[in-house]
């Protein structure tokens, strides 16, 4: 997947170590670690996501690994009850905003 946000395509530039670490240490957590299917995996990022850029990156992450809008939108619907209506309206807005 090409770099989302040009800052992350910087930041590999200025700290390539930092970042080859900061990568393998996100595969072995998220491929392999537990038993989760690379959708709820993806799922779940996407709805515990507390920054802006991240959850851009999880959301399209996400549709690659084969999610629907409708399972994402779920997901941050999920939200409302649990961090509130404000969180969920600044994700959903998120997950609305993204060219396709």
């Amino acid at each position: 997947m090409r770099d989302v946000h040009d800052v992350l395509t910087v930041l590999k530039k200025d700290f390539p170590r930092v970042y080859r670490k900061h990568e393998a240490l996100g595969k072995e957590i998220h491929e392999q670690s537990g038993p989760l299917d690379e959708k709820v995996r993806w799922l779940i990022k996407i709805s515990i996501c507390g920054h802006r850029l991240a959850l851009e990156t999880h959301i399209l992450k996400g549709r690659e690994a084969g999610l629907g809008d409708d399972e994402i939108a779920h997901a941050l619907l999920l939200l409302i009850p649990t961090t509130g209506f404000p969180a969920f309206m600044e994700a959903y807005s998120i997950f609305k905003a993204i060219d396709r």
